[in-house]
């Protein structure tokens, strides 16, 4: 990020890899989560192990997605995984390419790295209460990723889409004859499915949390910086 300030009090927030790479994510992962869920209607239990069928217990039974959330909008199982299939490759080498960028740019040591501090337990209540009364940070706080953020985009970068695209490579039968140890890491293939599962509906929490931040931080000012750059820093309150 460019920390130099036009006169309006703009800066360049983004650079152009962050960017490129959050939009094309918002694609392939609407593409991802609706196909998912085409897919998951072909049998809405979960199951923990190696086996799982209709006479097995599950730990959890749903009953199938509506139409309009999944991709097609319809029950269409081969669809759901022409769909889903045809993303899947493209979202782990963007995800791979913008996490070696990130790690040669810099960005990881100088935007999402924790700080001396950054951990202790006041300042990390103190951030909370923040978040809770809608107190968002201004002036030059508002240029730097808070503790929560930071806790937030890392745990999602490097843990939650990384087991994404890991279990959905351990249900694949191909990928369990060349990478048979996939499936013992994640204890059975159904294990990894509902692993799978569970990653996909915390991603889509995270993705509603982080739509809500923004409409109440200032949805033009925000979603501008995505898509230009430039950000308008908050004045600083009195």
């Amino acid at each position: 990020m460019d920390s130099r300030r036009d006169n309006a009090g703009v800066v360049v927030r983004h650079r152009l890899s962050t960017r490129l790479w959050h939009w094309l994510n918002a694609l392939l992962l609407y593409i991802l989560f609706t196909s998912g869920l085409g897919i998951f209607n072909a049998h809405p239990r979960l199951y923990w192990g190696h086996y799982g069928a209709n006479l097995d217990p599950a730990w959890l039974t749903l009953e199938r997605f509506s139409g309009w959330i999944t991709l097609p909008a319809r029950y269409n199982l081969s669809m759901s995984r022409h769909w889903h299939l045809a993303a899947a490759p493209v979202f782990a080498f963007a995800l791979l390419a913008y996490m070696v960028w990130s790690l040669a740019n810099r960005h990881v040591a100088r935007d999402l790295a924790f700080r001396r501090g950054d951990l202790a337990p006041r300042h990390v209540w103190q951030d909370i209460k923040d978040h809770a009364r809608l107190r968002f940070p201004t002036g030059e706080a508002a240029l730097r990723y808070n503790v929560l953020q930071k806790a937030s985009y890392i745990g999602v970068i490097f843990i939650v889409l990384p087991l994404l695209i890991l279990t959905g490579l351990t249900m694949s039968p191909g990928m369990n004859a060349a990478w048979p140890w996939l499936v013992d890491l994640f204890g059975g293939r159904q294990s990894a499915r509902s692993i799978h599962f569970i990653a996909a509906f915390a991603l889509a929490a995270f993705f509603l949390v982080h739509i809500i931040m923004v409409i109440l931080a200032g949805p033009v000012n925000e979603v501008r910086s995505m898509i230009s750059g430039r950000y308008r820093v908050p004045e600083d309150r009195p």
